[in-house]
């Protein structure tokens, strides 16, 4: 379904074979990862959860170039004993696509739903942390963190809870040590919009329950580089 406020279009290389996520309404969804190069040559493996009915449109080659269409979602999960965000690139379309493997480009328009994080990185960089409750159909919302940088953070770092932003960005992985109780590191992976550009939107009511569900669903781990 063609949701405005939230597209993504992606093009990468699948990463080994997907496998069988979960089924709805008889219809199955399967996950894996999608490789996308950045221009610095970097890597972004992002989580891809494709519906069953798109399967057979996929490359017999999966190490063919795909382009993906679709939405950025998220939805919570218990890890550890804890909740969790999960972000995904959920497809609504797929195909081929021999040009541009650098393609992601994300478009997200939603409400604030915690007060954004403004700070430095201990390179110097000012960067913004914020949580963007992103409505979708029957009366669903994606919590999905977004970062901003330099200008854009200090701007990004004068709105507050509830009022509505429009960004454009890159759906992006990162790497990070979990400190954890027994004081050892664990690697994990967070998700996160990096936005190229950021502006006000018209405010509406903001989600039903958007403070309260959002709270616990993302911790923001720190940031020691980017790249």
């Amino acid at each position: 379904m063609e949701n405005p406020n939230n597209r993504i279009v992606a093009v990468g290389r699948l990463d080994g074979e997907l496998e069988l996520s979960h089924e709805v309404m008889n219809e199955p969804f399967y996950t894996g990862t999608l490789l996308v190069r950045r221009l610095s040559g970097a890597v972004d493996r992002l989580p891809v959860t494709i519906p069953g009915k798109l399967m057979g449109a996929l490359p017999g080659d999966r190490s063919r170039q795909l382009m993906v269409t679709g939405q950025v979602r998220s939805y919570n999960k218990v890890v550890e004993g804890a909740g969790r965000l999960m972000v995904t690139l959920f497809a609504q379309s797929v195909g081929e696509s021999p040009d541009n493997d650098t393609l992601n480009r994300v478009t997200l328009t939603g409400a604030l739903c915690k007060p954004p994080i403004y700070r430095s990185t201990p390179f110097g960089r000012e960067i913004c942390d914020m949580m963007l409750a992103v409505n979708r159909a029957f009366g669903k919302s994606d919590y999905i963190p977004c970062i901003a940088w330099g200008r854009n953070a200090q701007y990004a770092s004068r709105f507050g809870v509830g009022d509505r932003v429009r960004l454009t960005g890159r759906l992006q992985s990162r790497e990070y040590q979990k400190l954890l109780e027994n004081g050892e590191y664990m690697a994990r992976n967070a998700y996160e919009v990096s936005s190229f550009t950021l502006e006000a939107a018209e405010n509406e009511a903001p989600p039903e329950g958007v403070a309260g569900e959002a709270r616990y669903l993302y911790d923001a781990p720190g940031r020691n580089h980017m790249n």
